[in-house]
């Protein structure tokens, strides 16, 4: 197994973007009606939940990079449909299942399920597309 470092931190740049574009800019009106989150909270919250969205992006990314690897390994192929399959079975068997549970026990409105579940596949497939053209 071997991981592309250059992949990694391409894939964890596309991820903060992806993050502010659909945040920052596509759904922020509709995201802070659904949560409830104002724009006088997100200032108190400070640089924290950015810091936290780092993090956790730069572990997707490493995940997502050693899981494309594995891939590859074991059917002795590289073509980029398969990192994209990484991408989408990950998103499918952890983010999704993982957030529908969440939203449905905190009573979150489907529509923020929804928001919220494409962001995730839309970062896992940007980020393994990264992965796969450059690993």
């Amino acid at each position: 197994m071997s991981i592309s470092w250059l992949a990694v931190a391409v894939a964890t740049a596309i991820g903060m973007a992806i993050a502010m574009v659909w945040y920052g800019w596509a759904f922020l009106g509709v995201w802070r009606e659904l949560t409830g989150v104002t724009e006088e909270d997100s200032k108190r919250a400070g640089k924290r939940p950015l810091a936290i969205l780092l993090a956790s992006i730069l572990v997707t990314a490493l995940v997502l990079a050693a899981g494309c690897s594995l891939a590859s390994g074991f059917f002795a192929s590289d073509p980029l449909w398969l990192d994209l399959a990484v991408g989408f079975v990950t998103w499918l068997g952890f983010s999704l299942t993982t957030l529908a549970q969440h939203n449905a026990f905190e009573q979150k409105p489907a529509r923020l399920t929804v928001i919220n579940n494409a962001y995730q596949l839309t970062l896992f497939l940007g980020m393994a597309l990264a992965i796969g053209l450059l690993q």
